[in-house]
């Protein structure tokens, strides 16, 4: 579990790395340092970074989830099953009051779906074979209600936008500290160019700090978009459907085989206890079903 944990903040850390690697490679720190530029203006250039590494990988995000999942765009239904989940998820679809996704079949043995996409009505719902299989029709119907409820309430647009405004944050705020902890090692004496060792450590490790706690604040939403999932499946499946298909899930054991790009868009993530819960990308099982169980 550590590992998983470690993979994902490692993950984040290195899209903020890499932005800032663009950053000085394209020489903006420094023609910004040299021009005396003001906050204004390193918080436009950090978040023409850090919004716009957000938004091209939503842009790619079903390209790269069908590549890296092998899912296969159900086109013509080669069976009564594929026949079955477009007209399930165009039903749905249709009462939530979205366009039709793209609908897919992605080979792994555990129980899993997910969405992705750039807009409401551009997206792609996947499911796993595993899901396919020890799941009844309910159920299953249930998990696509689900998913479609991610797609109709923004959530990809939603958490992209976070973890830019995220991004840019990190990249302004170790730089300000940086400037001033480099200001404070000179003796308050202006230095030409990009600055000294002491802004380049301190961006460095205020990076990481700071990416930590973006880390967070992006799970935290995860969490929380996952209850209105929940919920949007039990208003287009029923309820009673869409606890027994989270009680179904439950038998998963927090086990994925997503890639990491995007398993925090499919329907059940990785277990974790203590402070690693803080990095979790879905609430527990249990408590998915009493907040639907308790729902008025």
């Amino acid at each position: 579990m550590f590992k998983r944990i470690a993979l994902f903040v490692a993950t984040n850390l290195a899209v903020i790395f890499l932005l800032s690697a663009v950053c000085h490679l394209l020489g903006i720190d420094q023609w910004a340092a040299q021009r005396g530029m003001g906050l204004g203006g390193l918080i436009v250039f950090a978040a023409v970074f850090g919004m716009g590494g957000a938004f091209i990988s939503l842009a790619i995000s079903k390209w790269t989830a069908k590549m890296s999942t092998g899912a296969r765009v159900i086109e013509q239904p080669a069976n009564e099953t594929e026949r079955w989940l477009l007209e399930t998820v165009r039903r749905h679809a249709d009462k939530a009051g979205i366009g039709m996704p793209e609908v897919a079949v992605y080979d792994a043995p555990e129980m899993n779906a997910f969405a992705t996409g750039m807009t409401r009505n551009n997206a792609l719902v996947a499911v796993s074979t595993g899901l396919l299989q020890q799941m009844d029709r309910e159920q299953v119907s249930a998990v696509l209600g689900h998913e479609i409820g991610h797609v109709a309430n923004g959530d990809m647009v939603t958490l992209t936008l976070i973890q830019g405004v995220l991004n840019t944050l990190v990249i302004v705020l170790a730089r300000v500290v940086g400037r001033v902890v480099d200001s404070w090692l000179s003796g308050g004496r202006d230095r030409e160019g990009e600055g000294g060792i002491g802004y380049f450590v301190t961006v460095m490790i205020l990076q990481i700090v700071f990416g930590l706690f973006a880390s967070m604040i992006v799970m935290w939403f995860s969490r929380w978009r996952e209850f209105r999932a929940d919920a949007a499946g039990a208003s287009l499946a029923g309820r009673g459907s869409m606890i027994s298909a989270l009680q179904r899930l439950s038998g998963n054991h927090g086990d994925t085989t997503l890639p990491q790009t995007i398993q925090a868009f499919g329907i059940s993530g990785h277990l974790a206890s203590g402070f690693k819960r803080l990095f979790m990308s879905h609430p527990p099982i249990e408590e998915r079903i009493a907040a639907l169980q308790n729902a008025r």
